[in-house]
């Protein structure tokens, strides 16, 4: 079906049974795929069922699961995209409300539930370390940038609630599968964690000018949900911490098209929570 750089995913039939076997170099997320299939799906939040997980003898990882018909959000078009925006608004709010008692902890969690931080806050300002890999590659201008994103996240950190629900962490794009105007599958768990549920519709807002999907959402939420964007500094500071996290990982693998992309739309939303005040 798809191939990457590393990973490959092939459309597979078994005694009449639809079924998606990935295949990948290091397996990254097939087993938190595995725990999100037993703990978290429902009606309301559809997460495909994956049958095994493991590694073959050529020491390439792999995941079989169930596959759900349709497409993902980024594969649509506009006038195909407009119906599903309430259904996915609808998900949103079903990922919120699930259960998080099978995960200890804050933050992104491991296969077995073990979330890596002690609080919402800690995870927050994790990034803000300037030993963390990856800013030591930063240099010149670059560090005088990343010291003010800094300075911002940890003024803002402080007005976050320590709530513990579910957050997909990667919502709102190419992880949201839709099939005849209904959302058939939520996808890619590996960067769910346990803290404020707003921060999946930051990740929306913060990727905005990137992808048409995530624009039209954005301004679904913009028309339908005045009220979840009325708490500018919340929403500021988990768009900060997205935009630092891929900074970091750009910085880490000298993408500088990315670290300079992300840094740039750091300080623009910065700029546009000055503004408002």
């Amino acid at each position: 079906m798809t191939q990457g750089e590393e990973s490959r995913a092939f459309a597979l039939t078994v005694a009449g049974e639809e079924l998606i076997l990935r295949l990948h170099p290091t397996g990254h997320g097939y087993a938190k795929d595995a725990f999100a299939s037993r703990n978290f799906g429902s009606k309301e939040l559809p997460v495909p069922h994956v049958v095994d997980y493991g590694i073959l003898d050529s020491g390439l990882f792999y995941c079989l699961s169930e596959r759900a018909p349709g497409v993902t959000l980024q594969d649509l078009d506009g006038s195909e995209l407009e119906p599903v925006l309430e259904p996915v608004a609808r998900v949103m709010d079903a990922i919120a409300r699930t259960d998080v008692s099978a995960v200890s902890g804050y933050g992104p969690f491991d296969a077995e539930g073990r979330g890596g931080h002690t609080s919402w806050h800690d995870y927050l300002l994790a990034i803000a370390d300037p030993g963390a890999d990856g800013w030591s590659r930063a240099s010149g201008d670059i560090s005088e940038t990343i010291a003010r994103l800094f300075d911002l996240l940890h003024a803002l950190a402080g007005h976050c609630p320590e709530t513990r629900a579910l957050v997909h962490g990667d919502f709102g794009s190419n992880n949201v599968l839709v099939d005849d105007a209904r959302i058939s599958g939520v996808i890619d768990w590996s960067e769910a964690m346990v803290g404020d549920p707003l921060y999946d519709l930051a990740n929306i807002l913060f990727w905005r000018p990137w992808l048409d999907c995530m624009e039209q959402q954005a301004r679904f939420f913009d028309q339908n949900r005045p009220e979840l964007l009325k708490d500018v500094r919340r929403l500021t500071c988990y768009q900060l911490r997205i935009g630092l996290g891929e900074a970091s990982g750009a910085l880490r693998q000298g993408n500088r098209r990315m670290l300079d992309w992300a840094l740039a739309r750091c300080e623009a939303i910065a700029s546009e929570a000055g503004e408002r005040g």
